[in-house]
């Protein structure tokens, strides 16, 4: 059920509505939009009677909801929603760009392409403490020694830490360490993670999986957001085809159909998205042409010695380049005007 409050409604009505669905045995998400609130109700195993909301004070309107999603839907938000990540936004004005390698490796690494990083004005950071690998013998990344790293990358140079956890242990210290909890492909229905991710106060940057659907990775959010941490980002990050031309297919499409669904920002990564360091600039753009919020670049000072992708990571060189050419085309796509005078 979703129940949406008058313009005027008071802190104290919405509470009141909170504390009646509470009564009922059910939990409820208040959602401030800029012109009203709406609250979400969640728990429940059937339909309930509007009856009990209607006539409260405050209220405009109790509509029962038949979608499998409730939070993440823009029934419950209209606006698209802004989520922040430390001290900057995801999901705003401008365009969010999270760099960095793919695994933390070394100090003398890590802040190599941290400078690097903030020198172009990205104001998120991204690396891996701990590493999902398909082989057992692969590097597994540093545990907390490289969340401890990331934190002093933040106090140096200001940069907001976005790094994935694996399970509950790594939730925790990400939560003392970081500013934003990545959930990876291969645990994006991993649902006991997301409930634990959901009841952080952390924001949670969620890929999709490796063949998931649109409704598939839609879910995974709600799972998140039905806990209580209504701070996630979702990001496309390539899916399995049949196509051997890259790691990964791309699939751009679904950016503008989570706009179109759901209040919620969503980023893409073309480093995963392809596999190959010469693919990343061109589907960089492509990403943000589509309307993509952020992107997420895996960025190294020497590539051919990365312990963990280094064929997906852009030389710094290469990274500048790159962060020239989003900016300028998203300035473009977020001012027609610019491209009238452009093209008159």
């Amino acid at each position: 059920m979703l129940i949406v409050m008058k313009p005027d409604a008071a802190a104290s009505d919405i509470q009141r509505v909170l504390e009646v669905i509470e009564t009922l045995g059910f939990r409820g998400h208040a959602m401030p939009g800029e012109n009203r609130t709406a609250i979400g109700v969640t728990g429940n195993s059937g339909s309930i009677d509007p009856a009990h909301f209607e006539n409260m004070d405050g209220v405009a309107e109790a509509i029962r909801v038949t979608k499998p999603y409730k939070l993440i839907s823009k029934d419950l938000r209209p606006e698209r929603s802004a989520v922040k990540v430390g001290t900057a936004t995801i999901g705003g004005k401008d365009l969010a760009i999270i760099a960095g390698p793919c695994a933390v490796e070394s100090h003398e690494q890590l802040f190599s392409a941290a400078e690097v990083i903030a020198a172009s004005g990205a104001k998120f950071f991204r690396g891996g403490a701990y590493k999902p690998r398909t082989s057992p013998y692969a590097f597994q990344g540093l545990g907390v020694e490289g969340l401890r790293m990331l934190a002093e990358v933040r106090d140096t140079y200001g940069l907001n830490i976005v790094t994935e956890a694996m399970d509950e242990h790594g939730v925790d210290a990400i939560e003392r360490y970081g500013d934003c909890i990545q959930i990876g492909a291969r645990n994006m229905q991993n649902f006991s993670l997301l409930k634990y991710a959901g009841k952080t106060r952390k924001p949670v940057l969620l890929k999709r999986g490796l063949s998931a659907t649109l409704d598939e990775l839609l879910l995974a959010a709600e799972y998140i957001m039905a806990e209580g941490n209504y701070d996630v980002i979702l990001c496309e990050r390539g899916i399995r085809t049949f196509g051997n031309h890259a790691r990964n297919t791309l699939d751009l499409s679904v950016v503008p159909a989570v706009h179109r669904i759901t209040h919620l920002p969503i980023i893409v990564d073309p480093s995963h998205g392809t596999g190959h360091n010469y693919m990343v600039t061109p589907l960089a753009r492509a990403g943000v042409a589509v309307g993509a919020d952020g992107l997420i670049i895996e960025v190294h000072p020497k590539p051919d010695e990365a312990l963990c992708d280094g064929s997906q990571a852009l030389t710094p060189i290469q990274y500048g380049e790159l962060v020239a050419q989003v900016n300028e085309l998203f300035t473009l796509i977020k001012q027609p005007s610019v491209i009238e005078a452009t093209v008159s």
